[in-house]
């Protein structure tokens, strides 16, 4: 199921948004100005390996600690291709401009980042010793798809659903769009732990998907998700490389 739109207007430019996506088609388009070899070292350079990760833990250096840490950041710019950017940024144009609305625009950044990073974190968790670059904005994504079902699960997305070999549209409420999204990405996450192809040669990070939404049910109302910036108005109405 591919979202197209919801009807959850804002009453802001949400700026933070954009930039965002702007940063993230601006990254990918470095990585297409690299030869193989260069695109090899920028994954290791900047995408989160959990082996790198794990190896900077254990040895206490605080300069690699530090260089790792940041891995967590920035890999959230990185992508493997077309699709998974393409991908990636539909989710984010369709349900983060209302998250920062509701946030504000320093406290989205903040949160959007933290989801990231903490998806991130889940990931390593399952596979410490993975040798494989993890890139994608998709854990971060999936914190802001679970602040917006904590917010607006009324919500209406429109959905493209293929059935068969035709393509149709249903106006789909966000807690069941949103809630079948998430309930996936557990369901796979839970099957790869059994299935060491995922875990070795790439594939989704799932966990990543999975935590980051958990990560913004939790962090969404401390940070203001509820704090009544606006009214809900749509209450009642209408490669070998670990991808994330």
């Amino acid at each position: 199921m591919v979202p197209l739109n919801d009807n959850n207007p804002t009453r802001i430019t949400p700026w933070v948004n954009y930039g965002l996506i702007v940063a993230n088609i601006a990254v990918f388009l470095y990585e297409l100005s690299l030869s193989p070899e260069e695109l090899q070292a920028f994954f290791q350079g900047f995408a989160v390996v959990p082996a790198q990760l794990t190896a900077a833990l254990q040895s206490g250096d605080s300069g690699q600690i530090t260089a790792e840490v940041m891995t967590l950041f920035t890999s959230q710019f990185i992508h493997g291709g077309f699709l998974h950017l393409g991908g990636n940024m539909l989710f984010l144009w369709v349900f983060g401009n209302n998250i920062e609305e509701q946030l504000g625009r320093v406290s989205y950044l903040l949160f959007y980042l933290a989801c990231g990073a903490l998806a991130a974190l889940a990931q390593w968790g399952f596979s410490m010793e993975s040798t494989i670059p993890a890139v994608g904005a998709s854990g971060a994504i999936a914190g802001v798809l679970g602040a917006y079902i904590l917010r607006f699960p009324k919500a209406r997305i429109l959905t493209l659903v293929p059935l068969g070999i035709f393509l149709t549209t249903f106006r789909i409420p966000a807690v069941f769009f949103l809630g079948f999204w998430f309930f996936q990405q557990a369901f796979y996450g839970v099957a790869s732990l059994a299935a060491t192809t995922n875990v070795e040669t790439g594939g989704i990070a799932y966990w990543a998907h999975a935590g980051g939404f958990l990560v913004g049910l939790a962090l969404g109302p401390p940070l203001g998700l509820f704090s009544g910036k606006r009214e809900d108005a749509i209450s009642g109405s209408r490669p070998n490389r670990r991808i994330r």
